[in-house]
C-alpha cells in the first residue's frame, strides 16, 4: 500500500512557535512543506516517534557570518548543531560582494581583522566567481548545503567598491558615490539580498589595524543606501555601533530618521558595554517608543554574556604575545602544555612583556579582573570572587602565575573566560532584562565569525537549557518563538518560523530534559588546515529542513536540502 506522507512525526508534544501552549500532535510532511497538524491518519515513507519530546519549528538565526563558510563548506556548524535551520549572513557591514579581483585582499583583511577569519582559510575556501551581489547570490545558490542562508548586502563591500581607497580613507561620499550606492542596493534586493549591513564601531578593524570603511559614513549616505531599499520595496537595515555620536540620543536619532525618510525597517546590536553600564537602556527605551510611534526599530540582543575563550587551544592566550611563547606556539597542544611546565620557560614566559608583541587588539582593554578558570563542564556564569585577580589574592601570588596555570591544565584543554559585555555586575540580570523586553531579538552568535577565540554560536541551546529548564525564567512556548517565528519574522522569511499547514517543513524534535552543550573544543577542519572552535549540543534528536532529516542524535545524516533563500523583492 503506497505511502500517504513524505514523513509524519508522531506522538510529539508540538510548540508551534506562536507562543501557544504546547498540545500532542502529530506532523505531516509533503514536498518539503507542512501538510497536516493533529492526528494524522496514513502512513509517511519516514516515520519518526517523538514521544516524550517537543516538537518546535526550526530555529532562525539573524545574526551570522557564514558568508566564506557557505561558498567551501556543507555543512554551517556550528549553527546546524543547535537546531538552526535557517541563517541571515553578511551582518556587521562585511561580506565578501560585491567586489572587484583588485580588492579582493581588501575585503580579506578586514573580515580576518572584524571576523577572526584566518586570511589563508578564506583565499583558499573562495573560489571568487562573482563580481557583482547578485553574482554572489548565484555562487552560493549553486552549492548544496545542509541548512538555508539568506544574504544581506555588506556596506564596507559596497563602499570600496564604489569608493576605492577613498573609502579605506574614510573620506565622504560624494553625491554621485551615494547614487551609486543607492543603485547597487536597488539592484541587490532585487536579485535577492534581504537587507544592507553597516559597522559603526571603533572595534571592527581590518588585519593592518585600520578601522572598517564605513566606521564614519555620513547620514545621507546611509540614507541613500537606505532609499535603495525603499526603491526596491523590500529590505532591512542591520546596524553596529558604538552610540558614542555624542551620545545614545544623538545616533539614535539619525537611524529613526533614515527609517522614517526610507519606510524601511531596522536592527541593532545591543550589548552592555563595561565602561556605560546604563546606556543600554536608553537604548531599549529608544527603540520602544520607536515601535510606539510605528517604526519598526529592534534590538538584537544575547542571552548571556559575549566573551571570549583564552587558552592553547584558541588563537590566544594571555602569553601568546612574549617571545619565549612564540618560540613554541607551533607545538601541538599537549606539547605546548608540556613545554610550558619546564620551570625555565615558565619562568621566562613570566618575565616577558604579553603585550608589545601581541597581535590582538583586545589584549590591552582585558584585566585580570574580567578573567575566570572556564572548566568543564564551562562555567559562564562566575562570581567575582571567583576572577583570575581575586583567586590570585587568596593564595598570595600573582595574578599572571594563576593564569598561567589555568591556562596549562588538562593538558593545556582548558580555558581562561573573559565576559567583555553584558557581565558589570557579575551575573545574569542584563541579559535576562534584554531577553524580557519584548521588542528585543534573541541573536548576536556569529555563527561562522571569531573562530579562535568566541563560540557563542549555540546561544539556542543556551536560551532553552538555562532559561528555560535551570532557571525557568521564561516559558517554553516563549522561549520558542523568540527562536523561531520571532526571528524569522523580523528577516521578512514569511514561510516558516512556525507549525501550520502551508508552511516550509524545517522542524526540530528535541528531548527538553537532556538539552545541553558541551565543552568546547577546537577542530582544524578549516580551508587551508584552518583551525576553529566549536561546541556541540545534546537533546537534539533530530533536525529537517524542507522535509529531510539532516541530523540525527546530533550526527549529519548527508541529506543536504539547504538553499538559497532570495528576499520578498526577488520572489515577487
Amino acid at each position: 500500500m503506497p505511502h500517504t506522507h513524505d514523513m509524519v512525526v508522531r506522538n510529539g508534544t508540538v510548540v508551534d512557535g506562536t507562543g501557544s501552549s504546547p498540545f500532542a500532535s502529530d506532523v505531516a510532511i509533503n514536498d518539503g512543506k507542512i501538510t497536516a497538524v493533529g492526528q494524522v491518519s496514513g502512513s509517511g515513507s519516514e516515520e519518526i516517534d517523538a514521544k516524550g519530546c517537543i516538537v518546535t519549528p526550526g530555529f532562525v538565526d539573524i545574526h551570522t557570518h557564514y558568508d566564506g563558510q557557505a561558498i567551501w563548506d556543507q555543512h554551517l556548524a556550528p549553527s546546524a548543531w543547535h537546531g538552526v535551520t535557517s541563517v541571515v549572513m553578511g551582518n556587521c557591514g562585511v561580506g565578501f560582494a560585491p567586489c572587484r579581483a583588485d580588492d579582493r585582499t581588501k575585503l580579506v583583511e578586514l573580515m580576518e581583522g572584524v571576523e577572526d577569519i584566518p586570511g589563508a582559510v578564506m583565499h583558499e575556501g573562495l573560489d571568487w566567481r562573482w563580481e557583482s551581489f547578485a553574482e554572489y547570490l548565484t555562487a552560493l545558490e549553486s552549492h548544496r548545503r545542509d541548512i538555508d542562508v539568506c544574504a544581506l548586502l555588506p556596506h564596507a563591500a559596497v563602499r570600496v567598491f564604489v569608493m576605492g581607497d577613498r573609502a579605506i580613507r574614510h573620506e565622504a561620499a560624494t553625491a554621485d558615490d551615494i547614487a551609486q550606492m543607492r543603485t547597487i542596493t536597488q539592484q541587490a534586493i532585487e536579485a535577492g539580498a534581504f537587507g544592507f549591513s553597516t559597522s559603526r564601531t571603533v572595534s571592527h578593524k581590518s588585519l593592518k589595524g585600520d578601522y572598517t570603511p564605513t566606521l564614519r559614513a555620513h547620514e545621507d549616505e546611509l540614507t541613500g543606501i537606505a532609499m535603495g531599499m525603499a526603491d526596491a520595496g523590500a529590505g532591512f537595515l542591520e546596524i553596529v555601533s558604538d552610540w558614542n555620536a555624542p551620545d545614545p540620543e544623538t545616533e539614535f536619532a539619525m537611524l529613526r530618521r533614515i527609517i522614517e525618510r526610507s519606510g524601511r525597517t531596522a536592527v541593532f546590536s545591543l550589548t552592555q558595554r563595561h565602561d556605560r553600564t546604563t546606556f543600554w537602556q536608553d537604548l531599549l527605551r529608544l527603540a520602544k517608543e520607536a515601535v510606539d510611534d510605528g517604526l519598526s526599530i529592534r534590538p538584537v540582543v544575547a542571552p548571556r554574556p559575549i566573551g571570549i575563550l583564552l587558552g592553547l587551544q584558541g588563537s590566544q592566550n594571555p602569553f601568546s604575545g612574549t617571545p619565549t611563547y612564540k618560540k613554541i606556539a607551533g607545538l601541538a597542544v599537549a606539547e605546548r602544555a608540556a613545554a610550558m611546565r619546564d620551570p625555565e620557560v615558565r619562568r621566562q614566559i613570566l618575565s616577558e612583556d604579553p603585550i608589545a608583541g601581541s597581535t590582538f587588539p583586545l589584549i590591552n582593554r582585558i584585566s585580570y579582573d574580567q578573567m575566570y578558570r572556564f572548566g568543564n563542564p564551562p562555567c559562564y556564569e562566575p562570581a567575582a570572587e571567583d576572577s583570575i585577580t581575586a583567586m590570585a589574592a587568596r593564595e598570595g601570588r600573582s595574578a599572571a602565575e594563576v593564569a598561567y596555570d589555568i591556562v596549562i591544565e588538562d593538558e593545556g584543554r582548558n580555558f581562561i573566560y573573559a565576559p567583555l559585555v553584558n557581565y558589570a555586575s557579575h551575573d545574569m540580570s542584563t541579559p535576562e532584562a534584554m531577553l524580557a523586553d519584548r521588542n528585543a531579538i534573541m541573536g548576536l552568535g556569529d555563527g561562522g565569525a571569531h573562530v579562535g577565540f568566541i563560540i557563542d554560536a549555540g546561544f539556542p541551546t543556551w536560551l532553552m537549557s538555562y532559561w528555560g529548564r535551570e532557571r525557568q525564567r521564561f516559558e517554553l512556548p516563549e522561549i520558542i518563538r523568540r527562536l523561531t517565528s520571532d526571528t524569522a519574522a523580523a528577516a521578512g522569511l514569511g514561510d516558516r518560523g512556525k507549525i501550520a499547514v502551508g508552511l516550509k517543513a524545517d522542524l526540530n524534535i528535541i528531548d527538553w530534559d537532556k538539552v545541553a552543550f558541551g565543552r568546547p573544543y577546537v577542530a582544524a577542519d578549516l580551508p587551508a588546515g584552518g583551525r576553529r572552535l566549536l561546541q556541540g549540543a545534546d537533546g537534539y534528536r533530530a533536525t529537517i529542513v524542507s522535509g529531510q532529516t539532516i541530523y540525527r542524535d546530533g550526527q549529519a545524516t548527508g541529506a543536504l536540502p539547504g538553499q538559497l533563500v532570495r528576499g520578498q523583492r526577488a520572489a515577487a
